[in-house]
């Protein structure tokens, strides 16, 4: 049968050939002409700040402060430059900036340039006061908490418990040693919960076959044979009242959540902890970044699909934008001005997922999306 398909036919109303339709408003924050970012994050008063780990761009800062649309080392150069991978006074591999409930800025350091392994004094988690712009006296892990195989990558804070506040951090290594790290802002002190536990882990392609641009989702090295992505617990979002903890492995389409009284109580064992993990279900999609509002919504992006999807409190899901743009939508920040930010950085177009080919189009960009709530503020 030939012949023409109209607005009834289910073809496009010009006669032309129906696209796939984007869902909400995108606005267009800034452009990075040169190494793709990963985090971002607002302070209270409008301050932005990303950041940018060491994979193989040209990175000269790996925290910037956006300033007339520029992204400028932040808050130095000097700081930026780090004398070895081990330097516990600079940043060597950020991976992660969020502004904390007392509109403090933390930078979590992962120590890992191109995803090598950590050694001590690299992995740390770093405050900065941003009345002054001062850095702190770092958080520096363990070897028993930031593991050689360790890749610590986000990071949410409840600073209502203990002396200071207590910051939870996912671990999302490639090699399995996934889990939660949990730190007492007051003391330093660290320790890791939800380690290789199942709900942390990477899921096989048995399970899970992501599909990106229409196409597997998979590590296509350069002159070696495919292989399953592997990263595990990497997404994070505390809920509005702080009780859970939620979050993700990157390879995988399920949600997860831990008690957080569990998660903090050291008199509680790793076994008891584990009880209280819940599979919150599958969210139809895969996901990088989680974020939550004030309102009780968690928000997800959705690699898969070009897109951020947000879980309401009843459990239901809803499309909040899904545009073109959102190539490997990463990192979100809810901030202050009603607004979700969020970065997209053609992650999956990396040379090791492309056969040694770098499939990136530059610019990279921050979006932003209007959700009308404010972000999760627990403290005193």
């Amino acid at each position: 049968m030939t012949g023409s398909a109209g607005a009834a036919d289910g073809g496009a109303p010009d006669g032309g050939t129906a696209a796939d339709t984007p869902v909400g408003r995108l606005e267009t924050v800034a452009t990075f002409p040169g190494a793709m970012p990963t985090g971002v994050t607002v302070s209270h008063t409008g301050r932005i700040f990303v950041n940018f780990p060491r994979w193989g761009d040209d990175v000269p800062a790996t925290v910037c402060e956006l300033r007339q649309g520029e992204a400028r080392p932040y808050p130095d150069l000097g700081l930026n430059t780090p004398r070895d991978v081990d330097d516990p006074e600079r940043f060597v591999s950020v991976q992660s900036v969020v502004v904390d409930p007392a509109n403090r800025l933390w930078i979590l350091d992962t120590g890992s340039p191109m995803l090598q392994p950590t050694r001590y004094g690299g992995p740390k988690l770093v405050r900065v006061d941003l009345d002054t712009d001062t850095v702190a006296e770092p958080v520096i892990f363990p070897r028993e908490v930031a593991l050689e195989t360790s890749y610590l990558n986000d990071v949410r804070f409840d600073l209502r418990r203990g002396a200071a506040g207590i910051a939870f951090v996912t671990d999302s290594s490639a090699h399995g040693d996934n889990g939660i790290v949990v730190v007492d802002l007051a003391t330093g002190e660290s320790w890791r919960r939800l380690h290789r536990h199942p709900s942390t882990l990477a899921e096989p392609l048995t399970t899970f076959r992501p599909i990106v641009e229409g196409r597997p989702f998979l590590e296509r090295p350069e002159g070696g044979p495919s292989r399953p992505i592997s990263m595990g617990s990497d997404g994070i979002a505390i809920s509005a009242d702080g009780s859970r903890l939620y979050y993700c492995p990157l390879a995988s389409r399920h949600l997860y959540s831990v008690d957080v009284d569990a998660l903090v109580d050291r008199s509680v064992d790793d076994e008891t902890v584990a009880g209280t993990v819940r599979d919150e279900g599958d969210k139809g999609t895969a996901s990088d970044g989680l974020e939550s509002d004030a309102e009780g919504r968690i928000y997800l992006t959705s690699y898969e699909h070009n897109a951020v999807l947000r879980r309401l409190p009843d459990g239901q899901y809803d499309t909040l934008v899904h545009d073109a743009r959102l190539l490997w939508p990463d990192t979100m920040s809810v901030a202050t001005d009603g607004h979700l930010y969020v970065t997209a950085n053609q992650l999956h177009r990396q040379p090791q997922y492309q056969g040694g080919n770098d499939r990136r189009i530059r610019p990279y960009a921050l979006f932003r999306v209007r959700i009308d709530a404010g972000p999760v503020l627990l403290t005193r």
